[in-house]
């Protein structure tokens, strides 16, 4: 696979200097099998592209796993490949693995954030995680011990940077603000759920904080589980993929959406790129937004998503877009 090596973009306040589109790691284990997995990976690094987004928890919602799947995936492919200098790995915390309570199933307690951020690295097989990332919101646990336990692992050179996911805007201001005061490190990333079907959470909610704070951002459902690449037109293709009759029927096979992909097939005729390669153009053509997130479980969905950075919309695009989205 050859594209042109995109230009890196620095995330946030950090050091990192990552990719315009981060490779999502959810299918590792999962919808592609380990050799699929690392032909994919070695493309994107040999591509130009670095920033690899993965997360303990995956894949345990399928039956028989446990979770780290994808984890221990991609740290097969860093052993084997030679390739963890040319990688920046993305993984998250805040699921818990075997939770009392499965309604109640999130953790991030000091006692837990230091024990699972060994198992990533281990089954990593690496030293240090680049950026490490809060998935979800743990309203039990008072952000003053959440981030003196992240702080720990930055002192402890276990981690590079910081990461919130699925956190409500007050809580970020709570963090940041006893991160500063305390002389703790402070998140520096951002992890909403960002596309042309979900735009209001981000753009009403996060993305002022986001500016506020110079976060970068890194968005996940990019292509809202696979609706935006445009093969899912109606109830009989909810069969095409392990999501389709989940989130896809649940959430966005539906009138909006069903106008969102025939201007993404107007455009696509028009320019002749990709569907799936403009849904991911309109979400980097936000200037707050780092890269967004996409996931392949085939080898020819890939080329798709590395497209995306190199397709400059104009304004008559967007507006369409913008229209049809909001």
């Amino acid at each position: 696979m050859t594209t042109n090596s995109p230009s890196l973009r620095k995330l946030g306040n950090s050091d990192l200097q990552v990719s315009p589109i981060a490779l999502g790691g959810n299918v590792f284990g999962w919808t592609a099998d380990e050799a699929t997995s690392f032909r994919i990976l070695d493309a994107f690094i040999d591509s130009g592209f670095n920033l690899i987004d993965t997360a303990d928890i995956y894949t345990k919602w399928i039956p028989g796993h446990t979770g780290g799947e994808s984890e221990t995936v991609i740290g097969k492919w860093l052993k084997t490949s030679g390739k963890r200098n040319k990688a920046i790995i993305a993984s998250k915390v805040g699921f818990d693995m075997n939770p009392a309570d499965p309604k109640n199933n999130f953790n991030l307690k000091k006692s837990y954030i230091l024990k699972s951020v060994d198992d990533s690295l281990k089954r990593l097989q690496i030293d240090v995680i680049d950026l490490y990332q809060t998935h979800i919101d743990d309203p039990s646990t008072p952000i003053e011990e959440t981030m003196e336990a992240l702080h720990t692992l930055v002192k402890q050179g276990k981690v590079r940077a910081l990461g919130a996911s699925q956190i409500p805007p007050e809580r970020i201001h709570q963090s940041q603000t006893y991160a500063q005061k305390n002389n703790l490190t402070p998140y520096t990333c951002l992890q909403p759920g960002y596309n042309l079907c979900m735009r209001e959470n981000y753009e009403k909610e996060l993305q002022s904080v986001a500016k506020e704070y110079n976060l970068g951002v890194i968005t996940y459902f990019s292509l809202a589980a696979g609706f935006l690449t445009g093969k899912y037109k109606s109830t009989d293709d909810l069969g095409k993929s392990p999501r389709g009759n989940g989130i896809i029927k649940s959430e966005f096979l539906n009138e909006k959406g069903l106008k969102i992909i025939k201007a993404l097939e107007t455009l696509s005729r028009d320019l002749n790129e990709p569907i799936p390669s403009i849904a991911l153009a309109w979400i980097l053509a936000n200037p707050t937004v780092t890269a967004p997130i996409a996931s392949a479980s085939k080898f020819d969905q890939l080329k798709d998503i590395l497209r995306a950075p190199h397709i400059k919309l104009d304004n008559s695009s967007l507006s369409l877009l913008n229209e049809v989205s909001k």
